[in-house]
């Protein structure tokens, strides 16, 4: 890179680069070190160009070693990126570095309309902005480059701030050298670690060999692999080992795991891309506290593009994996992807691929699905309600618990075991599992064999209510369904003889005022003596997990109901038929079916209060 006497050229920038340049280096990336992606992304670019510029002209091969290397220099504070691609001539380095969207590659393109798809290079940037990047980390930065098939050589240097030089150089072998002179909070970018790890995140699976000076304990320097430089999504299947695909998976979910499904495919026809995605084997501890977004890898000819193309639904957002395109347009910045019809086919492709995999896996009901379910399942139900088109295909696979047993089971099995005479699929919600295996509000329907789902994941409150019916069978809660209960005979015995409900009613109406917006007799109840129900807006448990979410909800007094043949309701009837107040009491009695459905007591000193007064008397008598 000495420089040969010559004179230096003074060029302004076009009028484009004076008027985007300042918005490409503070606004057009999110991260600072994408700078590095850009920049490695334009020389393997030049060397793919190379490559295929010499399939017809020999004079151009390129050298046994062709790669990209890259040099930090600490104590000269610089950072070199250097490649063996195809060069820039005088103008060419000009045109390319000195207008926006004037990309040599982007020229180049018109080259390969007529080549055979075999022998067309894999090509970045078509909107030659990135270079631009590297000004968010360096000071001023110096091109070197010497075009493949001359001996001539240029620099083109320049501090990003409306004018670069052109001054004659040299090169001992074809391609490009950049040396950044870094800014002084850049620091962090000089350090090999640094760049290995953002060489891992961005181009890990470049075609091109790429590799990292480092130093060594004796103060000597090694040139270091820094990338994989295969992408193994673009070898046959038949070439890759159950162990690479899992060393790949946890490469790319950054987990241990083993995964649980692979899917390889090529599609071809109006869309071409290739896909290597997975399910994985277990969830990460955090995983329902990260993003909802979809964080599929696109790659554009084997270069990490983003992963916030959301390619797949936010229900599916577990899978992990790459979708590598051939032709997808996009954006000035590549980290915002356009709203293409390509794009839009990819994402429809490949979300039916991923929920035929679901659904052949669900067909095998063994352990592995269960397990995966427990992990996923809470995930994937926010499809019954967000996901109009596949909403009653989830339903189909989809996993519940349930009053018929342990096991998990489906909607299919459920309706194989609906009663007759029995039209609709009946569900509980709540807070956990355990508590609603033990809700009051489930007494009824166990005295009649009716099966419940027992739905206690958040996304459980929405969904039902949107898939509305599965196979002509329509979803309603237990809470909603008291009066379907006098259609089927009870299993237990009702020989008992009820309370006289005509004055006790009245009377706990009076004593409990505007704390309950009912009270009435219930035939849901067979242990319990009372329960708390909703109607006429979201039940009891929506109403919690609103309020959790910081949604204000007004007021609303629940309906109290009673079991007329508990003998704690019989004893309440007999005081009032005696004319005996029961004030104290009926606030007890609210108070514990507010406990019993897991809602937050508005006085728990005064309910604490009054039951130990009630227990002492008790206990006296």
């Amino acid at each position: 890179m000495n420089a040969t006497q010559g004179q230096a050229e003074k060029h302004e920038f076009s009028a484009e680069v004076g008027r985007l340049l300042d918005l490409v280096v503070h606004a057009l990336y999110s991260d600072r070190e994408i700078f590095l992606r850009e920049l490695v992304a334009n020389a393997a670019d030049a060397t793919d160009k190379r490559r295929f510029e010499a399939l017809t002209d020999a004079s151009l091969a390129l050298p046994e070693n062709a790669g990209i290397r890259i040099v930090p220099e600490k104590d000269k504070k610089e950072l070199i990126i250097s490649d063996d691609g195809v060069g820039m001539t005088h103008d060419e380095l000009a045109q390319n570095l000195g207008t926006i969207a004037r990309s040599g590659t982007r020229a180049f393109g018109e080259k390969l309309s007529s080549a055979k798809a075999e022998d067309r290079p894999s090509l970045i940037g078509q909107f030659g902005v990135g270079f631009y990047a590297a000004f968010m980390v360096a000071n001023s930065v110096d091109v070197t480059s010497r075009k493949a098939g001359s001996d001539e050589a240029w620099t083109w240097s320049s501090d990003g701030k409306g004018s670069f030089t052109l001054t004659p150089s040299s090169r001992s072998t074809p391609g490009t050298d950049i040396v950044l002179h870094m800014k002084d909070d850049a620091d962090e970018f000089l350090d090999s670690w640094r760049l290995k790890s953002i060489i891992r995140k961005w181009a890990d699976h470049i075609s091109w060999p790429i590799t990292l000076r480092e130093a060594k304990e004796d103060g000597t320097t090694e040139d270091k692999a820094a990338n994989e430089g295969t992408a193994l999504w673009r070898k046959p299947k038949s070439e890759i080992t159950a162990e690479q695909y899992t060393e790949f998976y946890r490469h790319i979910a950054r987990a241990f795991d083993e995964p649980y499904a692979t899917m390889h495919w090529h599609a071809e026809g109006t869309t071409e891309f290739t896909a290597l995605l997975f399910l994985p084997g277990a969830r990460p501890f955090d995983f329902m506290e990260q993003s909802r977004e979809s964080r599929i890898h696109l790659h554009v000819r084997r270069m990490f593009i983003t992963d916030e193309a959301d390619l797949l639904p936010n229900w599916m957002r577990f899978v992990q994996g790459v979708v590598d395109t051939e032709d997808l347009p996009l954006n000035v910045s590549r980290e915002m992807l356009q709203a293409t019809p390509v794009l839009a086919r990819i994402r429809k492709a490949v979300t039916k691929r991923v929920l035929t995999e679901i659904k052949n896996r669900a067909k095998e009901a063994d352990d592995g699905f269960n397990a995966f379910w427990e992990n996923f399942g809470a995930v994937i139900k926010e499809g019954l309600w967000e996901d109009s088109e596949h909403r009653q295909e989830i339903a189909g696979f989809a996993r519940f618990h349930t009053t018929h047993s342990d096991d998990l089971t489906t909607l299919d099995d459920y309706i194989s075991r609906m009663k007759d005479g029995q039209e609709v699929i009946y569900f509980l919600t709540g807070d956990n599992l355990d508590a609603l295996k033990a809700s009051a509000q489930l007494e009824g329907f166990r005295a009649r064999g009716l099966e419940v789902l027992l739905l206690s994941d958040p996304v459980d409150g929405f969904w039902p209510e949107r898939l509305h019916s599965y196979n002509d069978k329509i979803l309603r809660s237990v809470v909603y369904s008291h009066g379907d209960l006098e259609k089927f005979p009870t299993d237990t015995d009702e020989t008992v003889e009820p309370a006289d409900l005509e004055k006790l009613v009245p009377a706990l109406k009076d004593a409990l005022g505007e704390a309950v917006k009912d009270v009435r007799g219930t035939v849901r109840l067979t242990d319990s003596a009372v329960v708390i129900t909703s109607e006429g807006g979201p039940d009891l448990a929506m109403q919690r997990l609103m309020r959790r979410s910081g949604q204000a909800l007004p007021e609303a007094p629940p309906i109290l109901e009673i079991n007329p043949r508990h003998p704690l309701i019989k004893a309440l009837s007999e005081r009032v038929s005696k004319g005996e107040s029961i004030k104290d009491l009926a606030r007890v009695l609210l108070d514990l079916a507010r406990v019993q459905e897991g809602e937050p007591l508005p006085d728990p000193t005064g309910f604490a209060r009054l039951l130990a007064g009630l227990l002492a008397g008790s206990a006296s008598a």
